[in-house]
């Protein structure tokens, strides 16, 4: 009886790992965030400009994702502004441009690189003093989800115009 149960707990077992783990990480970006637990005015952003499907996607995607403290940092009232439905535009152009498609690791960055953004626009890596992107500390870098990696950031990056 004792091995009939061990060897049906181990297969269980195995069978959740092998779901859970497929292609090495369980969670999508959006799904990744939300468990972080310090992403939440992101988290509210990226819905608020209907870009959730689009990050649950297939991908793959490199999000550098600002924390909730970065978006307490910019001025007063402007996350309530940028989630008002007229400001969708706004929004999405803002949240794109933290996004590059492909997975870029740390190890794949070099000094002054530019990185195109699915906003259209690019960034700039610098390396001088850690990782930088444009003015933003990454603060934790390459937190691989299954499609694609995120590296947190200390500041919202905002496109030009």
């Amino acid at each position: 009886m004792f091995r009939k149960t061990t060897i049906a707990l181990t297969t269980a077992a195995s069978l959740l790992a092998g779901t859970a783990f497929a292609g090495g990480h369980s969670k999508d970006i959006v799904d990744t965030a939300v468990d972080a637990g310090t992403f939440g005015t992101l988290v509210a952003a990226v819905q608020a400009a209907g870009l959730v499907d689009t990050l649950k996607g297939e991908g793959p995607f490199t999000v550098f994702a600002p924390t909730d403290e970065a978006f307490a940092a910019l001025p007063e009232g402007t996350v309530e502004n940028l989630l008002l439905p007229e400001n969708k535009d706004q929004l999405v152009a803002i949240l794109t441009y933290h996004v590059i498609p492909g997975k870029v690791m740390s190890t794949d960055l070099t000094d002054d690189m530019e990185a195109a953004t699915v906003q259209g626009s690019s960034v700039t890596i610098d390396l001088d003093n850690g990782v930088m992107v444009e003015n933003a500390n990454v603060t934790t870098a390459d937190i691989e989800a299954s499609n694609g990696v995120i590296h947190v950031i200390d500041t919202v990056i905002l496109p030009e115009g």
